[in-house]
């Protein structure tokens, strides 16, 4: 049975995968890419590309450089930073390493995005293109596109997903489709010339309210630390950033009223969800369950778009059901006890949540739930299908989902001169400060800048502080070391004067010269 649910949650994942084309890819995602130099690669429209599900993306800013092309996969244990191209000789005969900032292009191939990236980064690379090195049949096709010898091409460009690793990756990366690699390759390597690019993030900004959701299943890990910090940015925030809170639950007709789907759905196999652990104790049934519960206390708690107890229930239940009272984690149909108390500790009347599920049509009838429809169909709607995954004014946001990261793409996407002035405090704080931040205004520790960003002007408390014992400090030594001056002076005008009088030697000059009011020696 263990066998037929990850085989079904595999096969869900081909099929929404084989769904998407590039297409509907382009379609959410806001980035540009751009051929500078050699201008006459510039191109209107820009370069089709897509972009990493991972590293730090600059929303609302632009990376323009020259590009070196590493002449490599960036597979190999140690990177050259003198191989590659363009090439400037060097009197030892050698190419120059690569100067800083800098683009590094190179080779799809044998080994993972994340691996080729975080070599470049460690090389000094301010982001990063990998050359794709198969056609699309498409463009194959049209011949627009040459093949290697032998090699077939590939029904849609792949997408450039985290292995898990990639979390200490902060910089951006595109993947470029082979005909335009080899195109930028003619000029680095054919005629060792100069290339500057242009990459763009931009996020649409309509009004003055940036809209923003937020996909994914309760059990997963990768942002379980981004859901139990944001709550006090979504309160700063407040109502000019209207969130909604989505969960990855599907629909196939093939599971209604069949056992293959057993443990995965709910509702005689109408609404289902990903196993997440496999042979262990949570299956799909459990995550539906948990997610009508989250959709009910959104629904009662969320209406502001901002949704403090919600957020409050999302660390208190991270926090409670992972104690080792409740070892399984999510509660039993039979057993609410751990999520019970987990929105005791958020404020929230668990009866009438326990209410809305009911009322909402359920999860142990055959029936429909018509709060789970009205989740498919937005799933459907949206385009959305790699979880997580945030939407910010419809657009998909991509990189690592941090609360750093998801804070300066939400006030990236504000109309200019519209966003909430704690995007200016914090937006230059980094990801361990912003917590603070959101709620005092300012970065701890001294991070960012000063107040957190554009404000500039202000400091920290602390840093305030250490200024000040810092000056005290050293004014208080330059005073000593000026008394000791002095000191050393008047003993030697001293010893000047009574020399004139009588030889006194060392000990005799320090003993009567001791002063019987102080008992201190000149």
């Amino acid at each position: 049975m263990v066998f037929l649910k990850l085989a079904f949650s595999a096969a869900f994942l081909a099929i929404n995968w084989s769904s998407v084309s590039a297409g509907d890819l382009d379609d959410t995602t806001t980035s540009r890419f751009q051929v500078e130099v050699p201008s006459h690669l510039f191109r209107d429209e820009g370069y089709r590309h897509r972009e990493a599900l991972f590293g730090g993306i600059p929303y609302g800013h632009e990376i323009s450089q020259m590009v070196y092309y590493a002449d490599s996969d960036l597979c190999e244990e140690q990177v050259d930073t003198r191989k590659g191209y363009p090439c400037t000789l060097e009197s030892d005969g050698k190419c120059k390493k690569w100067e800083s900032p800098f683009i590094l292009m190179v080779d799809r191939g044998e080994c993972m995005f994340v691996e080729k990236v975080r070599k470049a980064q460690i090389a000094g690379a301010a982001a990063v293109l990998i050359a794709d090195n198969i056609c699309t049949c498409d463009s194959q096709n049209a011949n627009t596109c040459q093949s290697n010898p032998g090699e077939a091409c590939e029904g849609v460009e792949p997408i450039m997903a985290d292995d898990g690793s990639g979390g200490d990756i902060t910089i951006p990366a595109f993947l470029l489709f082979k005909e335009d690699a080899d195109t930028l390759k003619e000029v680095l390597v054919n005629q060792n010339g100069l290339v500057q690019v242009k990459m763009t993030w931009d996020t649409p900004a309509p009004d003055d309210r940036v809209e923003w959701e937020f996909w994914h299943s309760p059990t997963e890990e990768t942002t379980k630390h981004f859901q139990s910090v944001f709550e006090a940015d979504t309160k700063a925030l407040g109502t000019h950033a209207f969130f909604t809170p989505h969960f990855a639950i599907w629909q196939r007709s093939q599971c209604i009223g069949n056992n293959v789907c057993d443990g995965l759905c709910t509702n005689g196999g109408r609404y289902c969800a990903d196993d997440p652990d496999g042979p262990g104790s949570i299956n799909g049934a459990d995550v539906v369950i948990e997610s009508l519960r989250r959709i009910c206390i959104w629904n009662t708690h969320g209406t502001d778009g901002v949704g403090q107890k919600w957020w409050r229930y999302i660390k208190e239940f991270g926090e409670t059901c992972d104690d080792v009272k409740y070892p399984e984690r999510f509660p039993s149909p039979q057993d609410f006890s751990c999520a019970t108390s987990a929105m005791k500790k958020a404020g929230i009347d668990h009866s009438a949540i326990e209410s809305c599920m009911l009322q909402s049509g359920g999860t142990t009838s055959t029936g429909t739930n018509v709060l789970l429809d009205n989740e498919i169909s937005a799933l459907e709607q949206s385009g959305v299908f790699i979880f997580p995954a945030i939407t910010i004014n419809n657009k998909l946001m991509f990189g690592k989902i941090d609360n750093r990261n998801v804070f300066n793409a939400i006030c990236a996407g504000f109309l200019d001169g519209t966003s909430p002035d704690i995007c200016d405090k914090c937006e230059g704080c980094a990801s361990s400060e912003l917590e603070h931040c959101a709620s005092s205004g300012v970065c701890s520790g001294g991070g960012g800048s000063g107040s957190g960003g554009k404000s500039g002007g202000g400091v920290s408390t602390g840093t305030l502080v250490f200024s000040l014992l810092f000056t005290v400090g050293i004014m208080g030594g330059a005073g000593f070391v000026y008394y000791r001056r002095q000191q050393a002076e008047m003993r030697d005008q001293v010893r000047g004067i009574l020399a004139e009088y009588m030889p006194l030697d060392d000990d005799g000059l320090s003993t009567q010269l001791t002063s019987k009011g102080s008992g201190t020696s000149i």
